[in-house]
């Protein structure tokens, strides 16, 4: 058992100076150990697709359909400016957003960069059934997320830090491994403070 995990019961205070940008693939797990690390560390979870959704009224699938991938990539970056300047917290962000040379170097300039890294079976076995993926709507899925996969990785490598994903880990012990992770590797973002 680490520190981190055995001190969970006592009074552990943790003081957040820079948002942490979730980065990586679909299925990787942005949301879900975004908003389990965002409650851990009681600050808000923000979620750049679900603001993009509520601002255009539609779903991403919708919006790629009707103005293509340049444009949701626009209104991405400008929705990610703005809640990296508005509000200190966890964002989750869409698995494209990180490609982008200019979010790149606005999320390191104002916030830290996080690679949730998982494998492709993992994230296969996460991201299957559903079918809310538009770049998935293939006719062999599994080879379309291979070779995103494939794209993507040396440039999610790229992230200011890294958490290694595994399938055997629930949503709050990776929310252990992040914090751990960020608390050792760059405490100008994560201060752990113990009572």
């Amino acid at each position: 058992m680490s520190e981190f995990q055995q001190n969970r019961e006592d009074a552990v205070r943790y003081h957040l100076k820079k948002t942490v940008v979730m980065v990586g693939m679909m299925g990787a797990g942005k949301t879900a150990v975004g908003r389990a690390l965002a409650a851990r560390l009681s600050v808000p979870f923000l979620d750049s697709d679900a603001e993009i959704e509520a601002a255009a009224n539609m779903t991403v699938p919708e919006i790629f359909a009707r103005d293509g991938e340049p444009f949701f990539r626009q209104k991405e970056a400008q929705v990610i400016a703005r809640l990296l300047d508005e509000e200190r917290g966890v964002l989750s962000t869409g698995g494209g957003a990180f490609l982008q040379d200019e979010n790149r170097k606005m999320i390191s300039a104002r916030g830290v960069s996080l690679w949730l890294n998982a494998d492709l079976d993992l994230l296969w076995q996460r991201v299957r059934h559903k079918d809310t993926r538009p770049l998935l709507r293939t006719a062999d899925p599994r080879a379309t997320l291979a070779e995103i996969f494939a794209q993507r990785a040396p440039v999610y490598a790229l992230a200011d830090v890294s958490v290694r994903s595994a399938p055997d880990l629930s949503i709050e012990a990776m929310v252990d491994r992040v914090i751990e992770t960020l608390a050792l590797a760059r405490p100008d973002v994560l201060e752990v403070n113990h009572a």
